[in-house]
């Protein structure tokens, strides 16, 4: 599966052929590219303009809620890495081992894979 961080969505904005081949290579064999509401809230502008690729993307994607359960596991893999960011850790709670996570900020996803026993790839964009 691929989990896609505000620093993937900012790439398809900007047309960046990688990633857009990516999430069309995830598609491509069933799978749905996930990603969270808090996610979407840091990127999303409206969706006009430069954003029309973005506004077309979302409707492919899960975007699961970033709820109170979310917001729980989030707060406790925080407090065990050490870090503060529960919209990082909340993109490492939707993978799972194996999985890639598309991001713009490895080392901190990285960590909080780690911490949280994932073993997930991610992926620098």
């Amino acid at each position: 599966m691929l989990v896609l961080d505000a620093g993937a969505l900012v790439a398809v904005e900007r047309g960046d052929r990688n990633v857009i081949a990516l999430i069309k290579r995830e598609r491509l064999a069933g799978r749905t590219p996930v990603t969270h509401g808090g996610i979407v809230g840091q990127v999303w502008r409206g969706g006009s303009g430069r954003q029309a690729t973005l506004a077309r993307l979302l409707p492919a994607l899960e975007v699961s809620p970033l709820d109170d359960d979310m917001g729980r596991r989030a707060g406790v893999l925080l407090g065990n890495a050490g870090t503060r960011d529960v919209i990082d850790a909340a993109v490492v709670l939707l993978a799972r081992d194996d999985d890639e996570i598309l991001t713009s900020d490895p080392n901190d996803l990285r960590r909080l894979a780690r911490v949280a026993g994932i073993a997930a790839f991610v992926v620098k964009v």
